[in-house]
């Protein structure tokens, strides 16, 4: 399969009454839980639209691989939705990206939004059918009201065209091309490191062009980090990258409570020959802002870090402005 080289495929904002596929390519959730998911989006004025058999037996996953390709195939080339937004990430959609990469990518492109598992299908999208998407919370998370409400807002913001940017200030650069003062320019791509890593020797290992990668994990102790960036770049993965943002490592602790992410990461940044910075406020902790792929960014350098990226919209909507509210 061919990686796409025309300029990455922009997607209309939300409005209120528009139509959402909602997606279990991994992971699913509770009953209670996918009530909640519904109840986020119909409480913005959005349509949720869910499939009857979205849960069933599986080894691992939601559902069958066959049932999960089903409606993942459905939802990005329905022509009467504006977004496919995943439930939740977990494991599962390696197992349906090389059926996935048999589909004829639509004229039309979408908001996709998700991340953790979702990583394989952001590299899909972003590589090889040039959509620009959305690393962003998962719908059990925004149902659940576990989220800080002003990034819930921001989150918002961005899908229904309120601001065409979006901005992550108070980076801390990790070496000295980070603290050049300078500023980068290229597009951002990556994920989740350990979803990423799969990728590696298969037919969807991309070496991102132009590139400011983000990464971020959980569960993952500081020795597994370090194997995976050692692989990543023996496999030419950095190739062509202008900089490495690292959002949160979550859950990675050694047996005695201790942590040696932020020495394996200093490691990487004190041997890299491109910028490196820590302090993204993504990932699976309390922050999970909104990070656009395959969007054109700025990323200042110097004794701060800040990267603006383009949110991805092709449009703006002037239209009511739906806003979250914390649960009572």
């Amino acid at each position: 399969m061919k990686i796409s080289n025309r300029k990455p495929l922009g997607w209309q904002p939300l409005k209120i009454g528009d139509v959402v596929d909602v997606v279990a390519p991994g992971f699913g959730i509770s009953n209670e839980s996918l009530e909640q998911a519904k109840k986020f989006l119909v409480d913005l004025g959005l349509k949720p639209r869910v499939p009857a058999d979205i849960f069933g037996p599986d080894v691992l996953c939601a559902q069958a691989d066959s049932v999960r390709l089903r409606h993942l195939k459905a939802a990005l080339v329905a022509k009467d939705s504006k977004a496919v937004w995943c439930l939740r990430g977990g494991y599962g959609a390696i197992r349906l990206v090389e059926p996935l990469s048999k589909l004829k990518a639509p004229a039309l492109s979408k908001i996709f939004v998700g991340y953790s598992d979702s990583t394989t299908i952001h590299n899909f999208l972003n590589q090889y059918w040039g959509w620009a998407t959305l690393h962003g919370p998962l719908l059990d998370r925004l149902g659940q009201h576990t989220l800080p409400l002003d990034q819930v807002n921001e989150a918002l913001d961005v899908v229904f065209g309120r601001v065409e940017n979006v901005v992550h200030s108070g980076l801390m650069p990790l070496n000295a091309k980070a603290r050049a003062k300078r500023t980068l320019r290229g597009r951002v791509f990556g994920g989740n490191l350990t979803v990423t890593q799969s990728h590696l020797g298969t037919a969807f290992q991309v070496t991102p062009k132009e590139a400011v990668l983000v990464f971020e994990d959980i569960g993952e102790r500081g020795y597994r980090v370090d194997r995976i960036l050692v692989q990543l770049e023996q496999a030419g993965y950095f190739a062509s990258t202008r900089a490495v943002v690292f959002g949160e490592f979550v859950g990675g602790e050694e047996k005695d409570g201790s942590e040696s992410i932020s020495a394996v990461i200093q490691r990487f940044a004190d041997n890299a020959g491109f910028a490196v910075f820590r302090g993204l406020k993504a990932g699976h902790g309390q922050s999970q802002r909104m990070v656009p792929f395959n969007t054109i960014c700025e990323l200042r350098c110097g004794d701060i870090g800040e990267l603006k990226i383009a949110s991805g919209a092709q449009a703006s909507t002037t239209g009511a402005k739906p806003k979250a509210r914390r649960k009572k």
